[in-house]
């Protein structure tokens, strides 16, 4: 920034030249170059209302921007300069450009009347001066009025002078007596001429009248009348009285005033009371227009005869004018990122008054962001002292506020708007930290999941949030093959059909990038939960229904009420309520025999088996879920009532307490090892008997005979087998494990079938007893297969 008032160029241009005609190159003055003064953003102010004049930055010419007259620009000023200034920015410098307005003699001179009238009386004395108006020529220098003629005659001469200005007027010089018997009017021709190539001339005619003798002429107290004047004064207001005596009596005595070759504007200005002398102020008057008037006055008597005097009128300033603001240049809108000290606006504060009127200074608004600097020739530059931020306030209304140093103060404000300019400084916020979102298993693919917004404090472009999905997995996955994202919207979408049970929730990451330079992003988790859905009905564990023949439990027939048989186990893939499972006897072969535990599944008996009860008991058990709507399922049970069966139920031993769990801990691994190896050993035995037997039988025998259960005592005790010559002796095994208890009981049971002796027997009877013995091994072999297939997991009878 230049630190003083940088040196100024001086350009002249003629007057009347055409818009757009050269008045000079600036490049030279200003010592820069093409590019430089158009990077510096180079203007031309003028200090006036009206620009004259223009700058092109691409060239640096002074160009003319419309016609000048001086005459109208200038009037009598001389000389006609006018006076701008080049700016430039960054730093900022003022260069004032004073470019004077040559003239040109396109004016003649002219006379404010066409005919000048005198009466002169005949005894005038020789050498007596008569004042003319002046000729007024709008050009200056050589081109105004420089000398007056008078046509030839006999009376009067013609005696050119000068003014302290320097400007010519003229006086008629009697040099001869008039005589009012030769000659009772002369008509001369009076001419000024100015000193352009070529001369123009005006012309105004003077009609003198030779009156009779008036022995005195009015004369005037004073010669020079000075007084001051307070400028905007009241129409009305007395500027001064001028007076005049005369010595004559009569009508010879009478004085009136006049104006006396005064100009058109000063008489709009002044009024002139012709009895008795006073000047008052007929119209504003303007200091700014006019400093001081000269105004000459003429007292005329009855007999004609003249004295002549001058006013002269000094003006004094008032402060009645408020600075002006004028903006030379703007940057709106201006970046919100704009470091510190950025130029806002460069503005020229005015004041046409004059001293301490005249003398301005300038404030802005307090809690702004931009501050004032003075800068040279009453220029500012609007600077920012804090850091934009556009989300907090998008434009500013700055007020500048310009003050004079009169008396009273007058003060003149001007509202700057400065628009702020986005920049991509906010990146896009999620509404929420997390999100969380459920969708219902076994949906259709498509299906709106639920919606994330973020929110970009920015604006337009920088505002626009684009949403994507961060790679990431699902169960081995890729995330994208389960949900997807709208870019625009943010609605997540699921791409397939998910299953609860395979599924039961799973993460996805969102991002949201901004669409600025550079883009900003931000990110957000968003956990899906799916719902489970009621589609899955109960599953039978035990017993199983896989379609091969279904497995026989045995009740003895000596079980009480409450007796338990069985336990149906089911499970739901479901969870919830949906999970929750019942039960249910559906059908039965007895309907008052057995009942099932809602919410167990256990089968117990319901009252004692009594002898008419039927041998094979068939129960169809409906398991049935809690969904809506509810699935179920169900199991079909087959018991058999036998009579003298060995339950360990029904025969349990009291252990003392502390004795239970002592030996718990030690003996429950062993015992479950124990029977897990029994179990494989007799399920091996009995598949190997099975065949064996089988194999022999179709050998020896087409039909087999009916299953039946000997029991203790009433079966002989002594058999052998005819055909294999071998000894059979058959045991009946039962493992109870129970999962109600804290130790497992596994006892060995008296033998079902006696051994067998040596003895021949009848053959009929081996028979017989051999076919009822194979059955029976037949029918062992298979409740040994459907016991190692209950397994250790559930509450079962191993029989």
């Amino acid at each position: 920034m230049c630190g003083a008032i940088c040196e100024a160029f001086r350009y002249s241009v003629p007057e009347e030249k055409k818009s757009g005609s050269l008045v000079a190159n600036a490049l030279k003055d200003l010592k820069v170059d093409v590019k430089e003064l158009s990077a510096r953003r180079a203007q031309l102010v003028s200090q006036g209302t009206k620009q004259y004049f223009q700058l092109d930055p691409h060239s640096g010419n002074v160009l003319l921007q419309d016609r000048i007259d001086r005459e109208t620009l200038c009037g009598q000023k001389d000389p006609c300069v006018l006076f701008s200034e080049i700016v430039l920015e960054n730093p900022l410098q003022v260069h004032r450009i004073e470019i004077q307005i040559e003239d040109v003699n396109d004016n003649p001179p002219q006379f404010s009347k066409k005919e000048y009238n005198f009466a002169i009386p005949e005894h005038t004395a020789t050498r007596t001066r008569f004042p003319m108006e002046s000729a007024k020529d709008a050009d200056r220098g050589e081109n105004a009025v420089q000398n007056y003629t008078l046509s030839p005659n006999g009376h009067f001469r013609l005696d050119v002078q000068r003014h302290p200005d320097g400007t010519k007027y003229a006086e008629l010089v009697l040099e001869k007596q008039l005589d009012r018997e030769e000659e009772i009017r002369l008509f001369l021709i009076l001419s000024a001429v100015d000193g352009g190539i070529p001369k123009r001339t005006g012309t105004a005619q003077i009609i003198i009248d030779v009156l009779d003798s008036n022995d005195n002429a009015p004369v005037f107290d004073k010669n020079m009348y000075k007084v001051k004047m307070m400028e905007n004064s009241q129409p009305g207001t007395l500027v001064a009285k001028v007076e005049a005596t005369d010595r004559d009596l009569g009508s010879n005595a009478e004085i009136t005033y006049s104006f006396s070759q005064v100009p058109d504007d000063i008489q709009r200005v002044f009024k002139l009371n012709k009895h008795t002398g006073e000047l008052t102020v007929a119209e504003n008057i303007d200091y700014e227009i006019h400093q001081n008037y000269a105004i000459d006055i003429k007292a005329t008597d009855g007999g004609g005869l003249s004295a002549y005097c001058k006013v002269m009128v000094e003006v004094e300033d008032r402060n009645d004018n408020a600075p002006e603001v004028t903006l030379t240049s703007l940057s709106s809108p201006l970046p919100e990122d704009s470091p510190l000290d950025t130029v806002v606006a460069v503005f020229r504060v005015t004041d046409r008054d004059s001293g301490d009127n005249g003398r301005t200074s300038c404030a802005t608004e307090a809690n702004l962001p931009f501050m004032l600097k003075p800068s040279v020739n009453n220029y500012y530059q609007l600077v920012t002292q804090q850091a934009l931020d556009r989300e907090k306030a998008s434009e500013y209304n700055i007020s500048i506020t310009a003050t004079d140093r009169g008396s009273p103060r007058l003060s003149s404000t001007t509202i700057i708007n400065v628009q702020i300019s986005d920049v991509n400084d906010n990146a896009p916020v999620f509404h929420k930290s997390s999100y969380e979102m459920q969708l219902l298993e076994n949906n259709i693919p498509g299906l709106l999941i639920g919606l994330v917004q973020a929110k970009d404090l920015d604006t337009e472009r920088n505002a626009k949030v684009i949403y994507s999905l961060l790679p990431g997995k699902v169960s081995d996955q890729p995330v994208s093959s389960y949900v997807s994202i709208n870019s625009e919207t943010g609605n997540l979408y699921a791409i397939q059909s998910l299953d609860y049970e395979q599924i039961k929730d799973f993460q996805v990451t969102v991002r949201a990038v901004d669409s600025g330079s550079p883009p900003l992003s931000s990110e957000v988790k968003v956990r899906v939960i799916i719902v489970d859905e009621n589609d899955n009905a109960p599953f039978i564990l035990y017993p199983l229904q896989n379609g091969t023949s279904p497995s026989n439990d045995l009740v003895p027939r000596e079980a009480e009420a409450g007796y338990l048989v069985t336990k149906v186990v089911a499970v739901d893939r479901d969870s919830g309520q949906n999970s929750w499972l019942s039960y249910e006897l559906l059908k039965a072969t007895e309907p008052g025999l057995f009942s099932v535990g809602v919410q167990n599944g256990e089968v117990k008996t319901m009252r004692p088996i009594s002898k008419r009860d039927t041998f094979k008991q068939k129960l169809i058990i409906g398991v049935k879920d809690n969904g809506h709507p509810p699935q179920s399922t169900s199991a079909t049970l087959s018991i058999l009532l036998v009579d003298g069966f060995s339950d360990p139920y029904m025969k349990s031993v009291d252990i003392p307490k502390d004795e239970v769990v002592e030996e718990e801990d030690r003996t429950l691994t062993m015992y479950l090892v124990i029977c897990l190896a029994v179990i494989s050993f007799i399920f091996l035995l009995s598949a190997v008997v099975f065949v064996a037997i089988k194999i022999q039988k179709r050998r020896k025998f087409i039909a087999s005979s009916a299953l039946n259960f000997p029991v203790g005592p009433n079966f002989p005790e002594n058999y052998g087998d005819a055909g294999t010559g071998s000894l059979s002796r058959a045991y009946n095994y039962e493992v109870c494990l129970t999962g109600g208890s804290l130790n497992s009981e596994f006892k060995y049971l008296r033998p079902l079938f006696p051994v067998f002796s040596m003895e021949p027997a009848q053959s009929q009877g081996v028979q017989g007893v051999s076919s009822d013995s194979q059955d029976l091994s037949s029918h062992q072999a298979e409740s040994q297969l459907r016991n190692q297939r209950c397994g250790t997991l559930f509450d079962c009878e191993l029989r």
